[in-house]
């Protein structure tokens, strides 16, 4: 069974096409039921759906992987055309490879960002939960993460603060010389936000508040970082009180349209807004850059910051690729060595069948009253004559062939020394 990464990411596909493959969370347990329903030839699989990517993990008796690129463009209503043009696979140990390198920050648009290996666990959990990971899957999930873990803990890869969180607040630092007299309003309550939070907190922002759909997160993150916390539907009420608005929801739409920001500016006297939307789906109308003394980017505009923070990452990157290949061949190694548990099991089975069958013809000769010491030396002699009669057959048949390559390994295997 042949291990397939397919999918597309932020160098692959712009923003606008990542934003239309992408799953929403709470909609990724019935897309995985409904990939392996619909191709049958696919046994297992896992969909990992972030800002920067979205790639299809499968176990499959498949050569071609033409048929998920067309599942998938159905799936999300995107023309198959699309799809072909910023797609990618790779197949078993390329396969391999990738997954180790996306879940250890390598091949994250920030180098080395730390969110991404809780997003490829949070994948595979939720495809455990939906009944769509088997044997092949969770073992290649558990050694991902456990190499993962080595490159987050053995290299330096993760040293230097360049997350999107802290591009995304060294960016409103350039555009406003001085944080203290500024206020920013944060658009979501997860991990990406809470980072956001924390770097707001250290920069000296003046005043933060939190805005999320389910109020009881925002005040629980708002107490740890010391914001003010908002229902997101309060949002356009407080909009105009902030100069920084940074956006990180899990809404499969805007957020925060033109028509709200235009009124903010307004009562705002023109005074400019500085957004940041690090969500895909974006959360704010992109329409909203159009407008005049509002300055917004988005997740992939914070490239250069990150550019200029790389250097001691990729040098760290060196070592954590030589922990990479590493995984990789332990992975392959694991997975024969319980490819071949069938084999060995059906190998068993077979030696205690003639074991069992010769015990009974000896214990019948023995009840009819012969000689113990002959009924035992027949015992020995038909099993040695059964269990070697295939490894007979196959050294005739390979000394004839002239594969000494097997001859050789025959050798090894019972510690012969014929010469």
């Amino acid at each position: 069974m042949a291990i397939l990464a397919y999918g597309l990411n932020f160098r692959t596909a712009p923003i606008e096409l990542r934003e239309r493959i992408a799953f929403p969370e709470e909609g990724l347990a019935d897309a995985l039921r409904a990939l392996t329903r619909d191709l049958p030839a696919i046994d297992e699989a896992a969909i990992l759906s972030t800002c920067n990517r979205t790639e299809l993990y499968c176990a499959a008796n498949l050569t071609d992987y033409e048929p998920l690129g067309e599942w998938l463009a159905g799936y999300r209503a995107v023309p198959i055309a699309d799809v072909r043009g910023a797609a990618y696979a790779h197949w078993d140990h390329d396969a391999a490879r990738h997954l180790m390198r996306v879940a250890s920050g390598l091949d994250s648009q920030v180098l080395g960002e730390p969110q991404i290996l809780g997003q490829v666990k949070d994948a595979y959990d939720v495809a455990r939960t939906a009944g769509t990971l088997g044997p092949e899957l969770n073992l290649l999930s558990q050694m991902t993460l456990n190499v993962a873990k080595r490159v987050r803990t053995d290299t330096d890869i993760g040293r230097n603060p360049i997350s999107v969180a802290y591009a995304a607040v060294s960016l409103a630092r350039q555009i406003f010389a001085n944080l203290r007299e500024k206020s920013a309003l944060l658009l979501g309550a997860g991990e990406t936000v809470e980072l956001v939070a924390e770097h707001l907190r250290d920069a000296g922002i003046g005043r933060m508040t939190i805005a999320n759909r389910t109020l009881v997160h925002a005040e629980t993150l708002a107490a740890r970082v010391g914001a003010t916390a908002i229902q997101l539907s309060e949002m356009p009420r407080h909009l105009a009180r902030h100069d920084v608005v940074i956006a990180s929801t899990a809404s499969v739409l805007p957020v925060l349209g033109k028509g709200a920001v235009e009124a903010a500016l307004k009562q705002r006297k023109r005074r400019p807004m500085f957004m940041v939307d690090i969500a895909v789906p974006r959360d704010i109308e992109p329409e909203v850059g159009g407008l005049d003394d509002v300055y917004l980017y988005s997740i992939d505009d914070l490239s250069e910051i990150i550019e200029a923070n790389l250097g001691e990452r990729k040098r760290a990157a060196e070592s954590a690729e030589a922990l990479i290949l590493e995984g990789t061949d332990r992975y392959f190694r694991e997975k024969r060595i319980r490819d071949g548990q069938h084999l060995l099991r059906n190998f068993r089975s077979k030696a205690e069948a003639t074991q069992s069958l010769e015990l009974d013809r000896a214990r019948a000769r023995l009840a009819k009253g012969e000689d113990p010491a002959a009924v035992l030396e027949q015992l020995a002699r038909a099993l040695t004559q059964k269990l070697l009669h295939e490894p007979t057959l196959a050294i005739r048949e390979a000394s004839a062939e002239g594969r000494n390559d097997l001859l050789n390994y025959l050798r090894t295997l019972y510690r012969i020394d014929d010469r």
